[in-house]
């Protein structure tokens, strides 16, 4: 049985849905590498933001997903998509653990550094650690991106664009610093 399989089924259905329904543009997704290890992160919009980022690549991508999506029928189905569930509440060690193990596997992952969908008037939200921490202890290349626009059934108003892949040196703080003002910027370019 292959890993993520339902991850691999839904993931075409996906795309078609995003390309029909909301006439997504994506621009410089061929950054993406085709192996290896490696960290997606940009700002969060919209619920539908890990449709659209499922839409840019054929890899798999697992998601670090809050652990409230993961309760109940909809747990399997989660889980079974490669999902790292994650406690926002606590320092949660099982995820990071589950996170860096995926990055050692050469796995794509994706983090919303943002840590929620931003509702606020600010272009983005603060950074959280988790993105710079892991690409710092696995060696892992992140790549931003950047989601302009709102979901408007039947309209072209939906755009992701991925930036120059960055690398991690050991300060963290800086660095986050440094990835959050890259995107920031990138967005306040077509205000």
């Amino acid at each position: 049985m292959k890993k993520y399989l339902l991850y691999r089924i839904a993931r075409p259905i996906i795309k078609l849905f995003m390309k029909i329904v909301y006439r997504i543009e994506i621009i410089n997704n061929d950054i993406i590498p085709q192996k290896g290890r490696c960290i997606l992160a940009g700002n969060h919009t919209n619920n539908l933001d890990a449709l659209l980022l499922i839409s840019t690549t054929k890899r798999t991508i697992r998601f670090m997903a809050k652990k409230e999506i993961h309760k109940g029928i909809l747990k399997p189905l989660f889980i079974s998509a490669g999902t790292i569930s994650v406690d926002r509440s606590i320092k949660d060690e099982d995820a990071k653990k589950k996170a860096i193990e995926a990055l050692k596997n050469d796995e794509l992952i994706l983090i919303f550094p943002e840590g929620t969908i931003n509702r606020t008037n600010d272009t983005i939200m603060p950074f959280k650690y988790g993105t710079v921490s892991f690409s710092n202890k696995t060696s892992s290349p992140i790549i931003p991106f950047v989601i302009r626009g709102k979901y408007k059934p039947f309209k072209k108003s939906i755009k992701i664009e991925f930036l120059k892949p960055i690398n991690i040196t050991d300060d963290l703080e800086k660095e986050n610093k440094i990835l959050m003002n890259i995107i920031k910027t990138k967005l306040e370019e077509e205000k």
